[in-house]
């Protein structure tokens, strides 16, 4: 008889709960919006947003509540995948799956860009020789040449893929031949070669002042006012996702970012809070944060057909994933 009294309580905050959810997740939209207003510029629509990934299904699996609150709020959205995630051989096709991912969730083909370093597996390829005036840069394929693509001639179905721009030579689209080979025209001055060592592996290091030039070139070229990464945590403590935060701590911390850019970084949480899924709402709301984004129960559905959009890394433990992660309902972010 005496839990009759304990079952009652816990009935009620159940209850109190299930209702504090649901308040939460209808006001999520204005909540977010007000502090993204707060940490970054005043108006929302004012928004050029930079998220910066590391592999292929990120975009889903850690930042959908995000990039789905900006779109919301008329933001423009950019992503920069650092990797192919090639780790198992699958980059080509996980660079396909990205662009789906994308679509879902809002951002266009033009404005997806994968660093591809595939074969790096089992070594490092030295791959580029490149650059001369800023676009886009391909140089995907085992021993395929540089090949720089504008946006203008992306194709709807795959995103743009760069290299380091960190030498004289300018290499141009010539068109395909008889055989489907992109040839590549330089100038006279010969650009020296250049070891890319960004392979998709939670075993290796990237490189921070490399990556660092990646993402602040990209940052200028589509004068970027608001970046988007994992914290020091990595979310899941995945070396690459942790070397994005160190190379985004590098640029702010060392001043080279453009005026008013600001850096906001994915909230790592412990593994409890981690797989509660909407039951960490309140606690969220408790938590010290700069901006916080819920999704409501539609965004939800979209974050999940985002995610479902990489079949290639739909195992079994994915599947709970989707269903049991608060990242796929709640970001918590914070500025540098």
């Amino acid at each position: 008889m005496a839990l009759a009294p304990l079952g009652s309580v816990l009935a009620a905050l159940l209850a109190l709960l299930w209702l504090g959810w649901r308040w939460l997740r209808r006001r999520g939209a204005g909540w977010g919006h007000r502090t993204l207003c707060a940490a970054g510029p005043a108006r929302a629509d004012d928004v050029r947003a930079l998220v910066v990934t590391a592999h292929p299904d990120d975009e889903a699996m850690f930042f959908a509540p995000t990039i789905l609150s900006l779109g919301r709020f008329r933001a423009q959205l950019w992503l920069l995948c650092c990797s192919s995630g090639n780790y198992y051989n699958q980059g080509e096709i996980r660079k396909k799956e990205l662009v789906q991912s994308c679509a879902v969730l809002g951002i266009p083909p033009s404005n997806v860009t994968v660093i591809d370093h595939s074969g790096l597996q089992e070594g490092v390829r030295d791959a580029a020789k490149q650059e001369g005036k800023r676009s886009n840069w391909d140089y995907s394929g085992e021993g395929s040449d540089i090949v720089k693509t504008p946006s203008e001639t992306s194709l709807p179905d795959q995103p743009s893929l760069v290299t380091d721009e960190l030498s004289p030579g300018t290499c141009l689209r010539a068109g395909k031949g008889n055989e489907g080979e992109l040839s590549c025209h330089k100038k006279d001055r010969k650009a020296p070669s250049v070891t890319m060592d960004l392979p998709d592996d939670p075993a290796v290091d990237w490189d921070t002042h490399l990556l660092s030039t990646f993402v602040l070139k990209h940052i200028e070229t589509n004068n970027i006012n608001l970046l988007i990464t994992f914290d020091a945590g990595g979310v899941s403590g995945h070396a690459n996702h942790i070397a994005l935060y160190a190379a985004l701590r590098y640029l702010h911390s060392e001043r080279k970012l453009p005026e008013g850019c600001r850096v906001l970084t994915l909230k790592s949480v412990n593994l409890l809070r981690k797989y509660i899924s909407i039951l960490d709402v309140p606690i969220s709301c408790l938590q010290s944060q700069d901006v916080l984004f819920i999704l409501t129960k539609e965004e939800s559905e979209q974050a999940k057909r985002a995610m479902r959009c990489h079949r290639s890394q739909l195992l079994w433990f994915r599947h709970i994933y989707i269903l049991f992660s608060r990242f796929m309902v709640i970001n918590s972010l914070c500025l540098l």
